[in-house]
């Protein structure tokens, strides 16, 4: 597959062995996502560049004093969102919604940067997007080719803004991860040069709106379809506000951590859906998994759907059940929807913030009309309508 040998893993122990044992595998995708993503980004670099880039990159996106102090940027910019998509009519939700995760994700790497730039940056990575998961297939028309393009444009806007931002160190103080980028040295004294800078930008960017746009539209559609999940979320939500001390304004990290219901609602999502499909490892030397042997030079394709739908652990794995997860904790290996190991999602805590940000306001005051629920699937690069959703939101109390 992707010109290579392959084992597909399948089982949730398999799945484990190969995710977390940085002995036995490095990173394998295909040139396609290398040449794409960048050969400096996580996709390309492992052993100790990679426990550095992401000890740089993680911290400002994980845990409670990071988390909290990007909650009212994502509230204030959810809350107009919503406004302005109930007075537009139809929309094509997801497409709305990527492009509301991906204002969020700018703010938190480059903050100063303007409307335009975000605008111009979000349309080329719908493209870069499509060739991810594509074969490396160079000749017009194809969806790599276009990709290619697209990080050609990417990198010339992240270029230009690695240069002024250069230019300005020392001048003005720190403001995001973008000036962290360019002042980071590690133990000894070495400095990221354009290169690695742009291809973590890159990276970061990609995977920071995508998976929280996609889950947010199918976590608001399965709501939609199952009246009596979301009368219980809803209640959820309107409890939340009801007990809030007088005179406050906005979410807070605590309220948020108190949503126990609407957590097992994104849970359940992110397991029927399993926005990341699969990831790719490399054998770095002839390695067991339970019971065979996966050769030197050989890629294991971690097959996470397999493990999400596995009837001995969720039963009746199709169905959309989030009391399911009611006292039920998984085995490790069981529920993987951010990966795993050292290589687990470093932004999977901001994500699950920002679906539970939306819908909280969403529940509370919006419905969704889907206009076409008959409208095929797509798989690649990510499970979703091929019509983006179209739909309208309406205001349904003031």
């Amino acid at each position: 597959m992707f010109g290579n040998p392959s084992i597909i893993v399948t089982t949730a122990e398999a799945c484990r062995k190969v995710i977390t044992d940085d002995e036995a595998f490095k990173p394998g995708w295909p040139s396609a996502t290398v040449n794409l993503i960048g050969r400096k980004s996580f996709v390309g670099i492992y052993d100790e560049e990679h426990k550095w880039l992401r000890k740089l990159t993680a911290a400002p996106v994980n845990g409670h004093e990071a988390l909290s102090k990007y909650m009212k940027y994502i509230e204030d910019n959810v809350v107009i969102a919503l406004e302005k998509w109930a007075q537009i009519g139809e929309i094509e939700f997801l497409t709305e919604l990527r492009k509301l995760t991906f204002r969020i994700i700018m703010h938190i790497f480059l903050s100063s940067e303007g409307e335009q730039v975000m605008e111009a940056l979000e349309r080329e990575y719908t493209t870069l997007n499509h060739g991810v998961r594509a074969m490396a297939i160079n000749i017009p028309g194809f969806a790599y080719y276009n990709a290619l393009k697209a990080r050609k444009k990417l990198v010339a806007v992240f270029q230009a803004i690695v240069t002024k931002r250069r230019g300005q160190r020392g001048k003005s103080p720190k403001k995001d991860m973008m000036d962290a980028l360019i002042d980071a040295e590690d133990e000894h004294g070495r400095k990221l040069n354009d290169e690695e800078i742009i291809d973590v930008l890159v990276m970061y960017l990609n995977a920071g709106h995508e998976s929280s746009g996609h889950i947010t539209m199918w976590a608001t559609l399965f709501l939609q379809k199952h009246p009596d999940v979301l009368k219980r979320a809803k209640a959820e939500q309107e409890e939340i506000v009801r007990t809030r001390p007088p005179g406050q304004k906005g979410l807070t990290l605590k309220e948020v951590r108190k949503m126990e219901y609407l957590s097992k609602v994104i849970d359940e999502t992110l397991r029927v859906i399993t926005f990341s499909l699969v990831v790719f490892r490399e054998a770095k030397k002839d390695v067991n998994v339970c019971g065979y042997t996966i050769p030197k030079g050989w890629k294991a394709l971690v097959w996470f759907r397999s493990v999400h739908f596995d009837p001995e652990t969720y039963h009746e794995p199709k169905t959309f059940d989030p009391s399911r997860w009611d006292g039920f904790t998984p085995k490790a290996g069981h529920f993987l929807p951010f990966g795993g190991g050292s290589r687990l999602c470093p932004g999977s805590d901001l994500a699950k913030l920002e679906i539970s940000i939306f819908l909280h306001h969403f529940l509370q005051k919006y419905e969704l009309e889907h206009h076409n629920p008959a409208s095929p699937l797509m798989y690649l690069p990510h499970t979703r309508p091929k019509d983006n959703c179209l739909a309208t939101i309406r205001r349904v109390s003031a």
